[in-house]
Formats: C-alpha cells, sequence, structure tokens
C-alpha cells in the first residue's frame, strides 16, 4: 500500500483507534499482513493489540523482525497462516479494526473474487466487535458498494488506482 494511501486510512480511521472510556486502545486484526506496515502504524496510534496473519515465509521473516526492531512484540500475536480462513482469525466479534489487503491477482479473478467477498461478510458477521470496521484495500472500480452482502454498508474512498471501502454491520454504523 502507497504511503500516502496509508496515511490516508489511518486519518479516516481517527475515531476507532481512540481509547475506549476504560482507556484501552483498539485491538486490530491484519490480514495478509506483509512487513505488517498496517498494523504497526496502528499500534503507533494507540491500538492495544494486534494480531497478524500471514501466510508468506520472508514476508512473515520480515514481520517478525520489524516487531521486534519496535519492540513491540508483548502487544503482537503473530500467526502463520491463511488469511482466508477463519481458524487464523482468533476468535468471534474480538476486532475493532480489521485490515483486508489481499494480493490484487484475488481480487481481480472472477472466481477467488467470489471468495473474496464471502470472507469479508464472514469477518464483518464473526469478528468485527460492536462498532468495529474492516478496512478493504482494492483495486479501485472492481468492488462496489453493490457487491456487498446483506446487512453491511460502506464508505469508498478513491485513491488514483486503490480504493479503500470502510466496512460496518448496518446495525453497528
Amino acid at each position: 500500500m502507497l504511503d500516502r494511501v496509508r496515511e490516508s486510512m489511518m486519518s479516516t480511521l481517527g475515531p476507532w483507534l481512540a481509547a475506549d472510556d476504560e482507556g484501552r486502545g483498539p485491538r486490530v486484526l491484519d490480514l495478509f499482513a506483509g512487513s505488517g506496515s498496517l498494523g504497526l502504524e496502528a499500534l503507533s496510534r494507540g491500538a492495544s493489540r494486534v494480531r497478524f496473519v500471514e501466510r508468506g515465509e520472508k514476508a512473515a521473516v520480515l514481520l517478525a523482525s520489524n516487531i521486534n526492531a519496535l519492540d513491540v512484540a508483548e502487544r503482537i500475536e503473530l500467526v502463520r497462516g491463511d488469511a482466508l480462513a477463519a481458524a487464523s482469525w482468533g476468535g468471534e466479534r474480538w476486532a475493532d479494526i480489521v485490515f483486508f489487503d489481499p494480493p490484487y491477482p484475488l481480487v481481480r479473478d472472477p472466481e477467488t473474487r467470489a471468495r473474496i467477498l464471502s470472507v469479508l461478510e464472514s469477518l464483518c458477521r464473526d469478528v468485527l466487535a460492536s462498532e468495529g470496521v474492516l478496512v478493504f484495500h482494492t483495486p479501485r472500480g472492481l468492488i462496489g458498494l453493490d457487491d456487498l452482502g446483506p446487512g453491511l454498508i460502506a464508505r469508498e474512498r478513491d485513491m488514483g488506482s486503490n480504493a479503500l471501502l470502510f466496512v460496518q454491520r448496518e446495525e453497528d454504523a
């Protein structure tokens, strides 16, 4: 993700990154974590915990190195697994913010796009905490608001060739 897109996304997430009434920062699930830039940025802006899910060997090694360099391991859970598998997500309705940034080829291919949208629905229904938000990073114009399942609403921000969809359950928006 380009730096300017990430900065804009984090600015939009300001209300979700704020501490709750007990002073606890949000809990974050970062899927397709790569180097960890999204989850680590969320930590620097107040998140209390981040669960990273990354399958790739090289990316996971880099992510572990970044976590150690920033000395934040006590606030991190690093899962080596499939970001599209519910077993990697970490339980029910716990995440205040979910970063969902699948590789573009998965979103572009009509066969895998259907699975991506199905997983997005499951994440919103089963993993997002009350009033939480899922941020879906996708190629601009490829996924529309009409592609989201029933009971989900989103705001879309187009940024060059990228789109960010801020998705919530309708009852939580």
